[in-house]
């Protein structure tokens, strides 16, 4: 396969992938809170506009494009459509032309797609509810082990996964345990726990100090740049998932770049 064919290729996934993570973003935390009515679930009701619930044509509903040729605006209605469902697919289709470029084809180019999109959805998940959903982060950790065994992960072996895993949820329960001693009130979810252990199956345990130094540092630079920017106050929680997910991703494309 050619570079530019790879490359078309990727953004083609990237972007009807990211046209599904726009799915799972706005309906998995509904279900999860059982916010919905029933029958709602990722497949029904069909894609429609959340102001008026008029549903979508296919020619409505073309990643980006679509999005573009309304201005943002819904067909029927009129009414704007939040610019995430462009953004999301925009992001989900450059960050695969990224992977692509940067590592190797085969196995653990596949892998670093799928790592793309549970990640993306995790992280932006957490933004909006503050959520990290076991349905995402238990597959994710889950496919980690499995794509070892297939040797798409070749930086790692399977001893390391499983103990990365294992160390990467034991060192956020014992801090949330022990801040919950100290202070008698919760400081971390269990789904950051879940995370880091999905994430120390992918990169080995020998990637976690790193990993939470990279993603407490950028968690704070964020914390520290919305308090200073929208006054917001530096005792309301923040997610720390999007921090895990980008300190994640960075270290395993530093990892398997060839």
């Amino acid at each position: 396969m050619s570079t530019m064919t790879l490359f078309f290729f990727a953004a083609l996934l990237g972007i009807c992938f990211g046209s599904l993570l726009n799915m799972v973003i706005c309906r998995l935390p509904r279900m999860i809170k059982r916010q919905a009515e029933a029958g709602y679930n990722l497949w029904q009701p069909r894609s429609h506009c959340p102001h008026c619930g008029h549903v979508l044509a296919c020619y409505d509903n073309i990643p980006l494009l679509s999005w573009l040729i309304l201005r943002g605006n819904c067909r029927f209605c009129s009414h704007a459509i939040s610019y995430r469902y462009p953004l999301v697919e925009l992001s989900s289709m450059l960050l695969c032309m990224l992977m692509a470029a940067l590592l190797p084809t085969g196995g653990t180019l596949i892998a670093a797609w799928t790592l793309v999109w549970l990640l993306l959805a995790l992280a932006l998940i957490d933004i909006e509810h503050q959520l990290l959903p076991d349905l995402l982060t238990i597959p994710l950790l889950w496919l980690g082990m499995l794509f070892q065994i297939l040797h798409w992960l070749p930086h790692i072996s399977l001893p390391q996964s499983v103990i990365g895993a294992l160390s990467g949820y034991l060192m956020l329960w014992l801090l949330a345990q022990g801040y919950r001693w100290l202070r008698g009130k919760d400081a971390l979810g269990m789904g950051d726990a879940k995370l880091l252990a999905a994430l120390g199956a992918w990169l080995g345990w020998q990637a976690l100090p790193l990993l939470l130094l990279l993603a407490s540092g950028s968690s704070l630079i964020w914390l520290c740049t919305s308090h200073l920017l929208y006054r917001r106050p530096l005792t309301t929680p923040f997610p720390f998932g999007p921090g895990l997910a980008s300190a994640g991703l960075i270290l395993f494309i530093i990892g398997n770049a060839g």
